[in-house]
């Protein structure tokens, strides 16, 4: 199926579901919603999608060209300001109700939108495109994977570069390098690399901390390829480890493994993380893990589901999430491992790994 069929497809299941709730019409404004459904890339775009007649995307002249060629079967309006627009085509057309993402747009946006003389009713629409999104199609698996191998093959060229001397942020540049030499579009994220004792912050931003003998160092780090971004985390150690730090790596490696083994079709995310999260509680480490198990992963780094706690949800087929449990000792250092998974209900088992780095303890 090419694309354009691809993201028609897409659209009449959105269709489907802006009937069932009841609007006449929804806007969608989310740039990565706005992809998904159409296959354009844009910073300023919106599509409006009515329940029972065809779409009608919207962009400004910087845009346009790309539009015609990637959403030719799409209706385009030409505007600057895009959504006053489509809101004012919506109501020209009789759809009376609007539903809008109430997610993405600001409160002055909305505000712009419900003073328009004679515009839709607006209604919030929920996170219905992201519900969509988070089972993935085998062509965004495959640009997933592709994301993943390019991670991989980055990190491995990377990791003669940790030596004693070279800097948290040097490390980080000489990765993000890689990745762009090795085809990505860009990288996932800002890379995290966290060094000794900046690996007890969970999201710590390099700085200007040299690597020295006897660091444990925690690298965050994905590719983007084909706009889906892969995530991965390991953490090596520089120099022999002490026993406190293989204790804690060995600890942290055993709960990704469970986290792992636990992300299959029918799973509950609370069961998911508990799986992991009840290791490290049971050796006492409990309240030095305290962000989820994981999230879901596509468009954005972040998507749904997440995998938490606190979160209720059950994980069906071809749902891609990180498993990537953590312990962070304040002072000391920390350690995090990380991979991007596609939960699976085949034969072949309950999930594919696509980060495949070794996971096993690396002494540099």
């Amino acid at each position: 199926m090419v694309m354009p069929q691809i993201h028609a497809a897409r659209r009449e299941r959105a269709q489907e579901k802006i009937a069932e709730l009841g609007p006449d019409a929804a806007l969608i404004t989310s740039p990565a919603n706005v992809r998904y459904l159409t296959g354009l890339v844009s910073s300023n775009a919106a599509l409006l999608l009515p329940a029972a007649e065809p779409g009608v995307l919207a962009t400004d002249s910087r845009y346009e060209e790309a539009a015609r060629r990637d959403c030719p079967d799409l209706e385009l309006v030409t505007e600057r300001f895009i959504e006053p627009a489509l809101a004012r085509l919506a109501a020209a057309r009789g759809l009376a109700t609007v539903a809008f993402e109430a997610q993405e747009m600001t409160v002055e946006r909305h505000a712009d939108l419900a003073a328009l003389d004679d515009g839709p009713a607006l209604v919030p629409l929920g996170r219905m495109v992201e519900e969509l999104r988070m089972v993935k199609d085998e062509t965004e698996i495959a640009l997933l994977a592709r994301a993943c191998a390019i991670t991989d093959e980055a990190f491995s060229a990377a990791l003669r570069d940790i030596v004693p001397g070279r800097t948290e942020r040097e490390f980080a540049v000489l990765l993000e390098r890689a990745m762009i030499d090795l085809g990505a579009e860009a990288p996932a994220f800002d890379t995290i690399v966290a060094s000794g004792p900046n690996g007890a912050i969970p999201h710590h931003v390099p700085a200007d901390r040299p690597f020295a003998a006897g660091d444990l160092i925690t690298i965050d780090c994905g590719a983007r390829s084909g706009g889906y971004h892969a995530d991965m985390t390991r953490t090596v150690a520089l120099g022999e480890p002490a026993a406190w730090q293989r204790d804690i790596y060995e600890l942290v490696a055993t709960a990704q493994r469970a986290g792992v083994e636990a992300a299959m079709v029918g799973a509950d995310v609370s069961d998911v993380d508990a799986a992991a999260r009840d290791l490290i509680e049971a050796e006492g480490y409990g309240g030095n893990f305290r962000h989820g198990l994981g999230h879901g992963i596509g468009l954005e780094v972040h998507e749904a589901p997440t995998i938490g706690y606190a979160r209720t949800g059950t994980l069906v087929d071809r749902v891609p999430v990180t498993i990537e449990p953590g312990i962070y000792l304040p002072g000391r250092g920390g350690v995090r491992i990380e991979d991007t998974l596609v939960v699976r209900d085949d034969a072949a088992g309950s999930r594919q790994i696509l980060t495949r780095t070794v996971r096993e303890l690396l002494v540099l």
